[in-house]
């Protein structure tokens, strides 16, 4: 074990990573939960460099081979860099090369005949090596370990299609007469064995204690000021976070401290980085070509030319989204701004952590939006501090991310009784299903594939539903990037900004049919928010218990959503210019949902009026979902709400929180399970927040359909302290 770990060069291995290498080398599936700048690709990559440098040869007569997987392209090209830094005093042994969408097609046979370390991602696993396995019999033959890096990431509707991607990759293994061990790196998580067996299937150790040194980081939370400006319903309106993370990356750049500001949207980079610029250019024109954007639908060689120019330290400052997130050895930076909590507080300690990667002090600063979660934390430093991090959620028998990764595993072999217990429970009462379908055909003791199509591009495991959206420059035709198609009629529809490279382009048409989007350069002076109605009904009601006279309930429901307007917003202030109307076709979701009704005496009870019932329950419908990602590891954007003071399946208002994915992403279920302290903590955000009738600290929320009205601040306190004091003592649990 000893000479594995000094193979890749670590002559003082951390317990960490010398516990990491003992389970590897016995063949035992691992997770190092650590944290950031810890040396975990160091704990991983001793076993598996070694094994490859040994020269062993399988039965095939190739030498063995192993997998790296990784959420982002950007990840996978550091690691491979990483990897030519270890092994290039090491002589010719290790054959390492990336294999993803930006490997150019002549390199792609060379990587399936001669690489032993191949990096790639999930969606290529899916959508390429899994369904031409034949081609890539060799490597899978000799596959020993398969590593899965910042596997905290495979959370919700796209960690439940990675784990079955993973089943699939077990069972095209055993074909081949290999059983991989699987290596998985994680940022500090809770439980992370058990979220590490459900995502691979199989058992897994964990080690979680780190003995790496630590540089010192101080962490400041920064809550903006209030502005003179109000908003929607004559609400105090406080300076952007936005504007706020654009004027401390200029601060820092001027002084010359290396900064990353990560932001939450690709809008959101482009905007920092773009008022960073325009107010460097006033104090050094060297400054603002120092100055950058990163986000993902970027071209692959704008993101290699932008990560080449970070590592070499030409890149002062740079506005990110996630997609540089997790993992890059970005050395040398100083500080880190988080531009709005990012979701989860694995994330955030993931972000933070990307600051003082050489054991020196850092500064990161959680820049608070104006939103009920980040005005909770700001004056809660507890729940950030003194609370451990959440446990990923993900549910792989969930029957929508289940049945295509089935007709995938058939067109990749056919699929058998035994094959079935490999994909989960929920799979015996899937199949008839998916014969009735006609995807599947039962012959003789097997299921195959029935259809000319390819199977697996019947999912996206992103979860995006359906093709991506081109984003074309209508006067030359030149393709700019590429939108998610769930949020296409959110982000580039017709009169919407987009944001590209610094430069700004007005959405001119939006062809839904052959997904594309035709957009000019302009420089308007705002931006664009798209408005959305929602109409609910329940399909089924799987569990439900009483809270006193009140119900909280948990089940599958169907969502009908259209997106009817968009706002203009100033850019720096946020104040709305106007709205105009869109018609663009609904859309249904069919996903699980968390809900809570009460009765008349209860708002007899809690002095809500029928004229202050809607307003009440549409203020507490707002605040819950703004504080449930401090309790699921989902982002506000993951889940949605509907409020009505009379729904008609259950008679009674009724506030509905559901997931944001078809089938459900296991985060209404989460919120099902800890309800008692999910909505104490909405109560208390919503009551200790200084303004007097709401504002969007506490009840108003930015995707409201509704233009926040109607929202009643105190009634909607009133209703929850009626409504918590019924909650059970034990609330129920997810066990």
């Amino acid at each position: 074990m000893i000479n594995a770990i000094r193979a890749v060069g670590i002559e003082r291995p951390w317990a960490h990573q010398a516990r990491t290498a003992e389970h590897a080398l016995r063949g035992e599936s691992v997770v190092v939960a650590t944290g950031t700048a810890s040396g975990k690709s160091l704990a991983y990559l001793a076993p598996v460099l070694s094994t490859l440098l040994d020269g062993s040869e399988e039965p095939s007569g190739r030498g063995a081979t192993a997998l790296y997987l990784s959420p982002t392209k950007a990840l996978a090209a550091d690691q491979r860099r990483a990897v030519a830094g270890l092994t290039a005093p090491l002589g010719t042994g290790i054959r390492a090369a990336v294999y993803d969408g930006d490997t150019p097609v002549e390199e792609r046979e060379w990587v399936r005949q001669y690489a032993n370390y191949v990096l790639t991602n999930p969606d290529m696993l899916h959508r390429g090596i899994l369904p031409g396995h034949p081609r890539w019999s060799s490597f899978l033959r000799a596959l020993r370990y398969v590593v899965i890096d910042e596997c905290h990431t495979y959370r919700g509707v796209f960690g439940s299609h990675v784990a079955q991607v993973l089943r699939r990759l077990r069972r095209v293994c055993a074909r081949y007469g290999s059983s991989p061990v699987f290596l998985l790196a994680s940022a500090t998580a809770s439980d992370p064995a058990v979220a590490a067996c459900r995502l691979t299937g199989v058992p897994v150790a964990e080690i979680t204690e780190d003995g790496s040194p630590r540089g010192e980081v101080v962490f400041a939370l920064w809550e903006p000021p209030l502005t003179e400006l109000h908003g929607e319903q004559g609400a105090p309106v406080r300076r952007t976070a936005t504007a706020e993370s654009a004027d401390l990356l200029t601060d820092l750049a001027v002084q010359g401290v290396r900064t990353v500001t990560f932001v939450r949207s690709r809008r959101g980079a482009e905007l920092i980085a773009l008022i960073a610029q325009e107010r460097l250019a006033e104090v050094d024109r060297s400054l603002p070509g120092r100055i950058a954007a990163y986000r993902g639908g970027y071209l692959p060689e704008e993101r290699r030319a932008l990560e080449k120019a970070l590592h070499s330290g030409e890149l002062l400052g740079l506005a990110a989204t996630t997609a540089l997130e997790l993992g890059m050895d970005i050395a040398g930076l100083d500080a880190v701004v988080v531009a709005g909590y990012p979701g989860t507080r694995a994330s955030l300690w993931q972000q933070a952590g990307r600051a003082g990667r050489t054991g020196e002090g850092a500064l990161a600063i959680l820049v608070a939006r104006d939103d009920p979660l980040d005005t909770y934390l700001v004056h809660h430093p507890d729940a950030l501090f003194r609370q451990p991090v959440e446990s990923t959620v993900l549910d792989p028998d969930n029957p929508y991310v289940l049945a295509p990764h089935l007709c995938a595993a058939a067109a990749e072999l056919p699929l058998t009784e035994p094959d079935l217990e490999l994909f989960g429970p929920a799979t015996e009462e899937l199949m008839p299903q998916l014969e009735q379908r006609k995807l599947l055909r039962r012959r003789a003791k097997a299921w195959h594939w029935t259809r000319r199509e390819r199977a697996a591009d019947l999912t996206d495991i992103r979860g995006a539903g359906g093709s991506p959206v081109q984003v074309v420059e209508a006067a030359t035709g030149r393709l700019l990037g590429t939108v998610d198609a769930a949020a296409a009629h959110t982000t580039v529809h017709e009169g919407a900004v987009h944001l590209h490279q610094g430069r700004s382009y007005l959405v001119k048409q939006l062809d839904l049919d052959d997904s594309v989007a035709l957009v000019e350069e302009a420089t308007p002076p705002y931006s664009t928010t798209a408005r959305d109605t929602t109409a609910i009904s329940i399909l089924e009601t799987t569990t439900e218990i009483p809270w006193g006279d009140a119900r909280l309930c948990f089940g599958s429901v169907e969502v009908t959503n259209q997106v009817v307007s968009f706002l203009r917003r100033k850019l720096i202030t946020g104040e709305v210019l106007g709205e105009s109307k869109l018609d663009l076709p609904p859309r249904t979701l069919r996903t699980r949902a968390v809900w809570w009704t009460v009765t008349d005496d209860q708002l007899e009870e809690a002095r809500v009026h029928p004229q202050a019932l809607g307003g009440a329950l549409h203020a507490a419908e707002h605040a819950s979902i703004g504080i449930l990602p401090l309790f699921a590891t989902c982002d506000r954007w993951d889940i949605g709400g509907v409020s009505i003071p009379l729904h008609p399946d259950t008679l009674l208002p009724t506030v509905f929180v559901y997931d944001g994915h078809p089938g459900g992403a296991g985060f209404a279920e989460r919120a099902f399970h800890t309800a008692a302290r999910w909505l104490a903590a909405t109560r208390e955000a919503i009551a200790v927040c200084e303004c007097e009738a709401g504002c969007p600290s506490c009840i108003q929320s930015p995707k409201c359909g509704n233009g926040n009205d109607p929202l009643d601040k105190k009634a909607a306190i009133r209703l929850l302290t009626t409504l918590l004091a019924g909650a059970p003592e034990q609330p129920p649990t997810a066990e």
